[in-house]
């Protein structure tokens, strides 16, 4: 008989990468009986795994007081052996099944005390309280959990000096097969590509003051946040040389992965993304075209090992374009950086080898 799971988010959308994508479909795939309930979603079965919608609140402050409650009501209707949710506002759900003698994982997506110092929508004056707080009341129920997942191995060893329940950090590595390489090199364009949001904190102004010192263009794939920021963004002169492609889904993920010659990684020294694990990072090394990164020690650290990229400082854009520059004109060492990124993402950086682990957790978790 296979053992039920089930994963729990008030937040996040049915097709996230992370949990439905990775998590959900993997654990399917190997031999479990796998639910998802999802705030706002439609009741549905995808590829295997059964999704349940509960309510969806939209305001931010009544959905952190009050979305658990439907989403605790349709948990206990599941019944499942062991459950593993996304978000730290449903901690308290987390701690009402272990009540009931269930099975609970708390997947720590972020390093959320140190996220929350960079959130616009706290007034600055506040968040550091703010981060204090939340830090306090996570450190605290966490310790009631049957294990913690992160994603991260920053977030891992916060955990590891608070809890004594098992911590193991499962990356958000690419799926290897879902990003292609049937390009050549001989036809990409001079462009460099930047894929996720458009945040301030994120580049975007940067990336666009920078391409304005190059010959060649920029290719933005995303939303803004807020969207009152491209209006602002549209005004930086670099704009002329800047596409905004908007959404894309994986195909045109990797037809714009295609094009390009680089790909640019260029966020601020916030607490929250000196530690991070960016996925778009591993995906431009699984697309391989080399990375101009923000030069933080953990990123360095996994670009020198791999020979796949160049650090620059996130605010020079005058360095950042001389690296753009030197690469466009230099398209053999390009490729050669690309090609050993992409050898490190098939080698390490990639998601089967963290589904070994995520499933080896669950095996532990239900036969004890």
């Amino acid at each position: 008989m296979k053992n039920k799971v089930c994963h729990l988010t008030s937040v996040h959308s049915e097709n996230d990468v992370r949990i439905f994508g990775k998590e959900c479909v993997t654990l399917q795939q190997n031999g479990f009986d796998v639910s998802f309930i999802v705030a706002g979603a439609s009741d549905k079965e995808v590829k295997g795994v059964k999704i349940y919608g509960s309510q969806k609140i939209t305001n931010r402050f009544k959905r952190i007081l009050f979305s658990g409650r439907p989403i605790f009501r349709k948990a206990l209707e599941i019944n499942a052996d062991l459950y593993h949710f996304h978000d730290s506002e449903l901690l308290p759900v987390g701690e009402k099944l272990r009540k009931k003698g269930k099975i609970v994982i708390y997947d720590s997506h972020e390093d959320l005390p140190r996220q929350i110092l960079t959130k616009a929508w706290i007034p600055s004056c506040f968040r550091h309280l703010v981060s204090r707080m939340v830090e306090k009341v996570e450190n605290c129920r966490t310790k009631k959990m049957s294990a913690i997942v992160a994603a991260t191995p920053h977030i891992q060893h916060r955990f590891e000096k608070i809890v004594s329940i098992p911590v193991i950090a499962i990356c958000n590595y690419p799926i290897i097969n879902e990003i292609t390489q049937s390009f050549s090199w001989n036809d990409k364009e001079k462009s460099a590509c930047y894929v996720g949001g458009l945040f301030k904190e994120r580049g975007v102004f940067e990336m666009v003051r920078s391409i304005n010192q190059v010959a060649g263009r920029l290719k933005l794939a995303g939303a803004f946040s807020p969207e009152s920021l491209q209006e602002s963004v549209q005004m930086e002169e670099g704009w002329g040389k800047t596409d905004f492609m908007g959404y894309l889904n994986r195909q045109q993920i990797n037809e714009l992965f295609a094009q390009s010659m680089v790909g640019l990684l260029i966020l601020h020294p916030m607490p929250s993304y000196k530690d991070s694990l960016p996925i778009k990072m591993f995906e431009y090394m699984a697309a391989g075209i080399p990375v101009v990164y923000s030069d933080f020690p953990l990123w360095r650290e996994i670009m020198e090992e791999a020979g796949c990229g160049v650090p620059v400082n996130p605010f020079d854009t005058h360095k950042i374009a001389a690296e753009i520059t030197h690469l466009f004109e230099n398209p053999k060492l390009a490729q050669e950086m690309g090609t050993a990124g992409r050898e490190a993402v098939v080698n390490k950086y990639n998601w089967d080898s963290q589904a070994k682990l995520l499933i080896e957790l669950y095996q532990k978790l239900l036969t004890n």
